[in-house]
């Protein structure tokens, strides 16, 4: 019990270094701020150090607590091998598994054979997140993240799940208020559809040099095939969230062969870094999720 005690105000330490407040330590551990400052101060007294000089809005770590802090972080990296060596012996994976995704990739991938997921693994409990953007995994408590596009970042492991092609679309009721475009110049004459917070994600990689200009945007993928769905003009979408679509006719594709394929947005990996405590939880998910991904 002391051990558990221990561990978790070490797990809520890291958590406020992470997140630069208690407050926001809070909303990410769903817990009350006051159980946070409970737990650095139960720290700092039995360390006999004060770990954070704190303001009315930022605390921040002393010289001390930076020193601590990586202890910590390598002290909660050992427990959590241990557990997941323990859960590996028992040879059915069992814990918490944090999983980030594009909303897109989670309506369409994942989300669709959760019941099937979870009666393979009773004992896996699932934390699905949403985020348009790239999120930082340890900051975020993420365990894996399925990332479309090109990667950067050299201190992840990636699974290259495969590829998305991409597909110029727009529904039958657009096209019956517009005549459907023939060359790619044409494209400008219509009202398209693009993102509003990624800009680089208007490049559609076509054959010829277009400059993309949206008439409307939005901040995910499915608010944008929601947009093209609904006759409100041409977007550029995945396979792997229109191929229903373009299957049941609600939305048609337009210059099939007019994009660059393959290109760095049509790339989805899954990322984790390699000295993941939940290897086991990561490996059934993607054992499970490897024969179901239609991309």
């Amino acid at each position: 019990m002391m051990i558990k005690s221990k561990t978790e105000d070490l797990e809520i330490f890291v958590t406020v270094v992470d997140c630069g407040s208690f407050t926001g330590a809070a909303n990410l551990l769903d817990t009350q701020v006051a159980k946070i400052s409970r737990a650095v101060s139960r720290l700092e007294r039995n360390l006999d150090i004060t770990l954070f000089t704190r303001s009315t809005r930022r605390v921040e770590l002393t010289e001390a607590g930076l020193l601590f802090l990586n202890y910590a972080r390598d002290g909660l990296e050992t427990i959590n091998r241990g557990e997941e060596a323990l859960n590996t012996l028992q040879s059915a994976p069992k814990g918490k598994l944090r999983i980030d995704a594009a909303s897109p990739f989670l309506f369409h991938q994942i989300i669709p054979y959760i019941e099937d997921f979870q009666l393979a693994y009773p004992d896996i409990q699932l934390n699905l997140i949403s985020n348009e953007n790239i999120v930082d995994l340890i900051e975020k408590k993420t365990d894996l993240a399925i990332r479309i596009g090109k990667l950067s970042d050299s201190n992840l492991y990636a699974k290259n799940i495969g590829t998305s092609k991409l597909h110029i679309v727009a529904s039958p009721r657009y096209f019956a208020k517009f005549k459907k475009p023939v060359t790619i110049t044409e494209l400008k004459a219509h009202k398209l559809i693009g993102f509003a917070d990624s800009p680089k994600l208007n490049n559609w990689f076509l054959k010829e040099e277009l400059q993309i200009t949206p008439t409307i945007t939005a901040s995910n993928g499915e608010a944008i095939r929601q947009l093209a769905l609904n006759g409100n003009g041409i977007a550029m979408l995945s396979n792997f969230m229109v191929r229903k679509d373009l299957e049941n006719n609600a939305l048609v594709e337009v210059l099939p062969n007019s994009v660059i394929s393959p290109n760095p947005r049509e790339e989805v990996h899954a990322v984790y870094y390699k000295n993941s405590a939940s290897t086991s939880r990561i490996a059934a998910f993607m054992n499970f999720y490897t024969n179901k991904f239609k991309l």
